[in-house]
């Protein structure tokens, strides 16, 4: 008995060669050159990637085009992640792109990882290489872009914790051509003329290309022979660059690095009123002793009958005591001036107003994303409603409910779509509206 001959239709093969490729491949990163980039209105993206052998014809759907943070075009190298597909009406193989970059970004950062592997083999990240920062600096140095917003925000933060310290720019270009000399010659600068005692190197966030200067190696061994403590306040919270290791501490903003290297004005102000309290302890410690010395050297002078000296000696410490203590009200009073107006302009420097002003702006904003959510909820209810009417409209159903019935094989279960595809004593199934019966063909025209 031969076995049974299996045919498949053209669409079955394909079906079969589809799930096959997509099965046999991992997701996969493919890099080359866009050509034939097209845009369809439903958002999908069509394009080819080739190199100099071959070209493949790749697709990404709407989903993941929406999400793409680059602009695709034509001869434009880039790095894409997806899997091996079919696309079954024509038999043709593609690639389905769920991740696309530039290649040239990829390529960034595989330098960036060769590079952060090689110095910390040389041991520029060592922990026992870093300095701590001064706790009241003298002078505190900021080597970034005099027009960025790095500098204002830092500037802003220095000027509301503690005004008194001052502050010396080093001004760098911060990307661009010459920018590493510039701020690798600055930190040798600034080392060398030890005009402060810490160092911020900082600059606002980007791209990174935008801030490949920091991970460039000139820049990593000029912080890591300088002697001045730095901090590196570089980019984001989620950005990292090579200046972020090398450098003694990492602050996530140029904000937050400002807010490390200053003391609170807050702290100190509670710090002169303790020592103000130890202060006022010791002269009553003193005071006491001094006044029980004096009760005993009465003692002496009694016992030894000495009047008219004993009186000067007394009328004397009765005149120094007097003194002593009027010294010590006006030092005291001049402490508590001082502790008052630093009290004053810290309740001047106060960003409770600022706050309530965010509070506010923040009320309306949530008001608007209500009434912003409630309008595309409606305008999402309304399209549905009109695609379900749709649907119902185009449904096999409605047509069954206008009296038609559909007839399929009983066999197959395929719809008859002409009577050349019956045959004598073959049994088919009826459909109607509320169920369906079986028949069987006792003439064919």
């Amino acid at each position: 008995m031969q076995n049974e001959r299996i045919t498949f239709s053209v669409s079955q093969l394909n079906a079969e060669v589809g799930q096959r490729l997509s099965q046999g491949f991992p997701a996969l990163w493919v890099e080359g050159e866009i050509s034939n980039f097209t845009r369809a209105s439903s958002g999908h993206l069509y394009l080819s990637l080739k190199d100099a052998g071959a070209q493949v014809r790749c697709a990404m759907f709407k989903g993941r085009a929406s999400s793409l943070k680059l602009i695709p075009k034509n001869g434009l190298k880039v790095l894409v992640r997806g899997k091996v597909g079919l696309y079954e009406p024509r038999g043709e193989y593609q690639f389905i792109i769920e991740h696309m970059e530039d290649a040239g970004v990829g390529a960034l950062q595989r330098q960036f990882e060769e590079l952060k592997q090689r110095l910390q083999a040389q041991g520029l990240f060592a922990p026992e290489h870093k300095q701590t920062l001064p706790a009241f600096p003298r002078c505190i140095g900021v080597i970034t872009s005099p027009t960025g917003a790095a500098i204002r925000d830092i500037l802003n933060v220095l000027k509301r914790r503690c005004p008194q310290i001052p502050v010396l720019v080093y001004p760098v270009l911060v990307q661009g051509e010459g920018a590493k000399d510039q701020i690798a010659n600055a930190i040798r600068q600034a080392d060398r003329k030890k005009h402060c005692d810490v160092l911020i190197l900082t600059r606002g966030g980007g791209s990174i290309e935008d801030l490949w200067s920091f991970n460039e190696e000139v820049v990593a061994h000029a912080i890591y022979t300088c002697s001045l403590p730095i901090i590196s306040g570089v980019g984001h919270e989620i950005d990292f660059t090579i200046a972020d290791f090398v450098a003694d501490v990492r602050a996530p903003t140029p904000s937050a690095a400002a807010e490390l290297v200053s003391p609170d004005m807050a702290a100190l102000q509670t710090h002169v009123q303790r020592l103000l309290f130890q202060l006022q302890r010791h002269q009553q410690r003193r005071l006491q002793t001094a006044s029980e010395h004096l009760q005993r050297l009465q003692q002496r002078l009694e016992n030894q009958r000495p009047t008219n000296r004993l009186q000067q000696k007394v009328q004397r410490l009765d005149e120094l005591d007097m003194r002593l203590q009027a010294a010590l009200q006006r030092y005291l009073q001049s402490q508590q001036q001082r502790v008052a107006n630093l009290s004053s302009r810290l309740q001047l420097q106060s960003p409770q107003r600022q706050i309530q002003q965010q509070q506010v702006q923040l009320s309306r904003w949530q008001q608007y994303l209500h009434v912003l959510i409630q309008q595309r909820l409606e305008k999402a209810r309304n399209r549905l409603q009109m695609q379900a009417r749709q649907l119902h409209a185009l449904s096999p159903l409605a047509t069954l409910e206008r009296g038609y019935g559909i007839v399929r094989h009983q066999e197959t279960g395929k719809v008859v779509r002409s009577t050349t595809a019956l045959r004598l004593g073959q049994t088919v199934a009826t459909q109607l509206p509320d169920g369906s019966f079986e028949s069987i063909v006792t003439r064919v025209p």
